[in-house]
């Protein structure tokens, strides 16, 4: 992962300032409270000497060029930071031409700023150090990107009736592990099991996941059981309510909160701010499930800590070329699998399997195992329909 810059100071004062751009009316901006500031996010070396090459060959008004990060996504213009404030910003013509991918949130962008435009214009996105995307069907490589540029993604999951999906915590950590990023786990609701619940629901994530961080947010009362749960989210080493989910989120950091509707992800949020600064939904009696609320893409700044990007809640993650995320998430396994009889070993049935003895010996749990069996199994069988010239 390429280093982050120290400053950005390299891109100040190498073009005039318009201020008055960035004083420029927001249309459909509720509010600008949460979204960080100039300096809250930073952009790494290589995107800061991408963008200075970029506005060195620009072929003409270059003084108009600033490095900007996209803050939010909705059904309006991107919103982009620069160091005038944030305005409404439409791709330039030249780049709207071109077939490349588009701007994600956490983008960072070469941006336009005319005095006399009411709206900058996005005319490259530079480089990205991360990219969280997914399969969106299509051709093995046809992928949506959901953000760009974060250090650690929150895999959130709720406790409840239904239990863990410890296929969906995996798959997650996958995705993420695929792109560089660091993975933690934000357990949810956790004021709706015993204690003894909270405890059991930790052991499961660290026999599938190892020795990662995780959070675990209840109630946000002060009562009796509030104090049970964290005495127990403690003694097998997690952390417990909001502070302990933004401590995941220190300063300058980039995070992202992936889970599905409904597992409380904005309510997380609003614990982490301090406020409700998010929509929230009631939650559905027949699976104990919240309703879908998020609709847009945005960064929120965390008194303290670093950024949150909020983003709708994923029904699905297919998995489809995250082979490499696959090897990240379950390092042990794939290195018992270097003894195994057969190079094309699926780890199942075959004889002269090291990674079952490995398994047998204690290396790792049965429920890591079948976890990487299973997501390894719907990678091969992507592989085979999509490209039958790949074999796994």
């Amino acid at each position: 992962m390429a280093k982050r810059a120290r400053s950005t100071k390299r891109t100040r004062g190498r073009a005039s300032v318009r201020t008055g751009v960035g004083e420029v009316a927001l249309p459909a901006l509720d509010t600008l409270a949460d979204m960080p500031t100039w300096g809250d996010v930073v952009p790494d070396d290589a995107q800061v000497e991408a963008f200075e090459r970029f506005q060195a060959g620009a072929p003409e008004n270059g003084e108009e060029l600033h490095l900007g990060c996209v803050v939010r996504l909705d059904r309006g213009f991107p919103a982009v930071l620069f160091e005038c404030g944030v305005v409404r910003a439409e791709h330039a013509v030249s780049f709207a031409k071109e077939a490349g991918e588009k701007p994600a949130v956490g983008d960072w962008v070469a941006l336009r700023a005319p005095e006399a435009h009411d709206k900058g214009l996005i005319e490259a996105v530079l480089p990205r150090r991360s990219d969280i995307a997914r399969w969106r069907g299509g051709a093995r490589g046809d992928r949506q990107t959901l953000a760009a540029n974060v250090d650690v993604v929150l895999v959130a999951q709720p406790l409840g009736e239904r239990g863990l999906s410890l296929d969906r915590l995996a798959r997650s950590a996958v995705i993420a592990r695929d792109s560089g990023c660091d993975v933690a786990v934000v357990l949810t609701k956790a004021d709706r099991v015993a204690p003894r619940d909270v405890a059991a629901a930790v052991g499961s994530v660290r026999l599938v996941l190892g020795d990662v961080p995780v959070a675990v947010l209840g109630g946000l009362g002060k009562g009796d059981d509030a104090g049970d749960q964290a005495r127990a989210a403690e003694q097998v080493g997690a952390g417990f309510g909001p502070e302990a989910v933004a401590a995941l989120v220190p300063e300058r950091t980039v995070a992202m909160v992936l889970g599905e509707s409904g597992v409380g992800k904005s309510t997380l949020l609003n614990a982490m701010l301090g406020h409700d600064a998010l929509e929230t939904g009631a939650v559905r009696g027949r699976d104990d499930a919240g309703r879908h609320t998020t609709v847009t893409r945005r960064m929120v700044k965390l008194p303290g800590r670093g950024v949150v990007i909020d983003c709708p809640g994923l029904r699905s993650l297919p998995l489809v070329g995250h082979e490499r995320g696959l090897a990240r998430v379950f390092p042990r396994i794939v290195e018992a699998a270097q003894g195994c009889r057969f190079n094309d070993c699926t780890h199942e049935h075959e004889p002269g399997c090291a990674v079952a003895e490995a398994q047998a010996e204690g290396r790792f749990s049965t429920e890591a195992l079948d976890a990487y069996r299973a997501l390894a199994r719907e990678m091969r069988d992507s592989a085979e329909t999509l490209d039958p010239d790949v074999r796994l």
